[in-house]
């Protein structure tokens, strides 16, 4: 028996798990756990040391829930993100003996869940998307070339590649996943996500109103959303801004959090949509440089869980 403990415990700490053991409070004791979802270009820590949701995991597991961080290819497609997350979903289900999980995705993170909520839905309790991309982006429309953005086009492009380069020396995945930046863009393209919707609609807003609501639930799953609409720079003193600021001109002046747009983000009950945030701020990066009169990233994630918690999931 300790032997098999021990295994467990092993395999949780491979996917990265912050355990409500140490926990000062019960506000966050969800009775499934929570899994937080990376997105694009994301990992489970950089340089060893920072959490891709800044902060989170650590006061999760300090108001009592258990929290895993489990890590997808950085690069690929919805699809493939999404069985990735799904054999990690179930080796948590696995060690942990809960019967369902939360999951909570950001950016690309957000349809990476869905896929997994309708490949197994009687174990997954809820999905929330944060700045999720649900219709697609035109940051990876220009990527593509579907528009024709000519040099902005091209320095976009640059750039997320070097960022790519970037984040795969120096986080920690396992080397082994597929990459591919062009698998990426396309299924956070506008064509593409509307591709991944109709074949995976649940909590999506209808075409009649793609500022509102989605379905609140499905399936015995609850949907929630929240998202920023604050482009470009936030705060001076963050270095990534000014990208942010670049990536921001493709949305044409449409309310957007540099990476996706207002309504583009909506899905199930979207409980706000008007964060002063760009696209990092959402999970408190970078290192929770912010914008200083900004709602706090780690609140409003600790909040949410409570929520989780009251509706007893």
């Amino acid at each position: 028996m300790n032997r098999l403990l021990m295994m467990a415990s092993a395999i949780a700490l491979s996917i990265g798990c912050s355990q409500a053991a140490n926990a000062t409070s019960n506000y966050d004791q969800t009775r499934y756990p929570v899994v937080l979802v990376h997105g694009f270009l994301g990992f489970s820590q950089l340089l060893g040391a920072v959490d891709y949701f800044y902060g989170m995991p650590s006061a999760l597991g300090s108001d009592g829930a258990t929290v895993y961080t489990p890590t997808v290819s950085p690069l690929n497609s919805d699809e493939v993100r999404g069985e990735e997350l799904l054999s990690q979903v179930q080796t948590i289900l696995a060690v942990s003996g809960a019967a369902k999980v939360n999951l909570i995705g950001h950016s690309q993170g957000g349809p990476t869940s869905r896929y997994v909520a309708a490949a197994i839905p009687t174990k997954i309790a809820s999905v929330t998307t944060v700045d999720g991309v649900g219709t697609g982006t035109p940051v990876a429309d220009i990527v593509l070339g579907v528009n024709n953005y000519g040099l902005l086009g091209s320095v976009v492009s640059s750039l997320i590649s070097a960022v790519s380069t970037l984040i795969q020396a120096s986080s920690t995945y396992d080397d082994g996943y597929p990459m591919s930046e062009t698998a990426a863009m396309t299924s956070m393209s506008t064509a593409g996500a509307a591709k991944f919707n109709a074949t995976y609609p649940n909590g999506m807003p209808s075409a009649s109103n793609p500022c509102g609501n989605g379905a609140a639930s499905a399936n015995g799953q609850l949907y929630y959303s929240w998202t920023g609409i604050s482009a470009g720079v936030t705060n001076v003193l963050d270095p990534l801004d000014p990208l942010l600021a670049l990536t921001s001109v493709a949305f044409l002046g449409a309310p957007n959090d540099s990476l996706v747009g207002q309504c583009a983000a909506g899905f199930g009950t979207v409980l706000s949509n008007t964060y002063a945030w760009n696209h990092l701020d959402a999970i408190n990066q970078t290192l929770g440089i912010i914008g200083l009169f900004a709602s706090n990233p780690v609140t409003v994630m600790t909040t949410h869980v409570n929520r989780l918690k009251n509706a007893g999931v």
